[in-house]
């Protein structure tokens, strides 16, 4: 059980303005757990709605690209909640495999079914997460994958801003979604 009771319906007005248009149309799900807990704080939740929809529906990064370091981030930090539902709901539709899916909970950044880009890519999520930032060398790393700043800007944003969101369904305890993956044992 959740350490703070998410909304149930019907919510508050106030918490319905954040809640009502949460989740991607494509999926025809009601707002999750996480959501309905932080409708509980209307003001933050509607601060952090934009930026989540800018991740996205707005950056600049390619979606394979976005859901590998959302998937990435959240195993690192163990948040079976978040990464579940990315895995289900965003990562499959965004063409990332089976394979790819499990290797960012199970696998190391050499594991076989990433593609050298996506090696890079895991190398770099998995550096920011030890060390919160990274060495020269890595800049250049990421400045090969991306050659425009605004997406190595958002590099940095979306690992970000999913280690705070893995920190909140972690600290809070919310269960998984009945319709989300569970993290993959090893092979």
């Amino acid at each position: 059980m959740a350490r703070i009771d998410p909304l149930e319906k019907p919510y508050p007005p106030e918490s319905a303005a954040f809640l009502d248009g949460s989740m991607p149309k494509w999926a025809g799900l009601e707002p999750i757990k996480l959501f309905r807990i932080w409708g509980r704080h209307p003001d933050m939740a509607l601060a952090l709605k934009p930026l989540g929809g800018f991740i996205l529906a707005e950056g600049k990064l390619p979606a394979e690209d976005r859901e590998l370091i959302i998937l990435r981030t959240c195993a690192r930090c163990q948040a079976e909640y978040e990464w579940g539902i990315h895995a289900v709901g965003h990562a499959k539709r965004c063409g990332l495999s089976d394979a790819a899916i499990a290797a960012t909970v199970t696998g190391s950044a050499q594991s076989e079914c990433f593609d050298e880009r996506q090696r890079r890519l895991v190398e770099l999520v998995d550096a920011l997460h030890d060390a919160a930032t990274l060495t020269s060398p890595q800049w250049k790393t990421l400045r090969a994958l991306y050659d425009d700043e605004a997406q190595q800007m958002e590099f940095l944003l979306v690992a970000g801003f999913y280690r705070f969101v893995s920190y909140s369904a972690n600290a809070l305890d919310v269960e998984p979604e009945e319709w989300a993956a569970r993290f993959p044992t090893d092979p």
